[in-house]
């Protein structure tokens, strides 16, 4: 179970994974070391999963993002495992959510131009033996940045 210390300690993290022990007791009204402990008890809890840096897509030159809906024409386990080892191959996948009503799949992707993202859902998505529809959307504008998680 969390304490009010654990969630602040938590959502001071999502703010800046990069904080310190000392820069956490400081905010947190605690010493370095218990502030340290406390971080290390959530990591092997499995409330932290892990440490991540936000980079630039348009820096990186992925300048076009877009949520990709994709509908099987089969459904079963043989089916799932083999779209979800193919979605794990592509890099411009960079997430992916299994999902209720008309369609089976939602993909986040980023790609470096309208091309790549066609050559991505003719090519790779349609080609793949098990799925009969694909609907994407292209993203005009990120207005919110991916939030914190509420505390």
């Amino acid at each position: 179970m969390l304490d009010e210390t654990d969630k602040r300690l938590l959502a001071a993290l999502q703010q800046n994974a990069q904080a310190t022990a000392q820069d956490l007791g400081a905010r947190l009204n605690l010493s370095a070391s218990q502030a340290g402990r406390r971080r290390q008890k959530l990591e092997e809890a499995g409330f932290i999963q892990g440490y991540h840096a936000r980079l630039d897509p348009a820096r990186l030159g992925l300048a076009v993002q877009a949520f990709v809906q994709v509908q099987l024409g089969s459904h079963g386990p043989a089916q799932s495992r083999d779209f979800a080892r193919m979605v794990a191959t592509r890099p411009e996948i960079t997430s992916a959510w299994t999902l209720t009503g008309e369609s089976d799949y939602l993909l986040r992707v980023y790609c470096a131009d309208l091309r790549a993202l066609h050559v991505l859902i003719h090519e790779v998505l349609l080609a793949h033996q098990t799925v009969t529809r694909v609907q994407s959307q292209i993203v005009m504008d990120q207005f919110k940045q991916d939030a914190a998680l509420p505390m």
